[in-house]
């Protein structure tokens, strides 16, 4: 009688590829190949309104396009396409609450060529038209949120002006030495 038991496969074969649920965990990437991402990610976050085609982000990088676009979706969660258009719309929202530009100004600053496309990418990444986000960050603004968080940070400043050592030793002063 034949035995029931399954034969391995032989060394030469390949095994069956393994599919990757969500929570599985990832191999980590070359740092060489993440340093060249990150300066991929930061041409587009420095010149966001520009046209970032995979072609032109691979070629920041020094790596083929579809090495470049999943290497990019595995180190930062995302497809570089979906990242520009998170930054945009992020830039968007700041000029929508904190100017009054018109919406349209707004949209071509950000890189949108039509504002149709803008208005209905918008309203599907933030759940609001521009006009309804901007009416709710008027109505809502208090006096500090019209302040640029650079000022804020920098009236919040300590007082770097004197040594650490010389601030110890004026406080010391009336203590005996040791």
């Amino acid at each position: 009688m034949p035995s029931e038991r399954p034969h391995p496969l032989p060394s030469s074969a390949p095994a069956a590829p393994s599919k990757q649920t969500s929570g599985a965990a990832i191999a980590p990437q070359d740092p060489a190949l993440l340093r060249r991402l990150l300066r991929a990610k930061d041409r587009m976050d420095a010149a966001s309104h520009e046209a970032w085609p995979v072609q032109r982000l691979a070629e920041v990088s020094g790596v083929s396009e579809a090495h470049f676009a999943r290497s990019f979706r595995q180190a930062f969660g995302i497809p570089p396409h979906r990242y520009l258009l998170t930054r945009r719309i992020e830039q968007a929202v700041t000029l929508l609450r904190d100017t009054d530009l018109p919406i349209t100004e707004i949209a071509f600053a950000t890189g949108w060529e039509s504002l149709g496309t803008f208005g209905r990418i918008f309203r599907d990444i933030t759940g609001q038209s521009p006009s309804a986000v901007r009416r709710d960050a008027q109505a809502t603004a208090t006096p500090l949120d019209q302040v640029p968080a650079c000022v804020l940070k920098a009236a919040q400043r300590p007082d770097l002006t004197t040594a650490v050592l010389e601030k110890r030793r004026r406080q010391a002063e009336g203590t005996n030495p040791s």
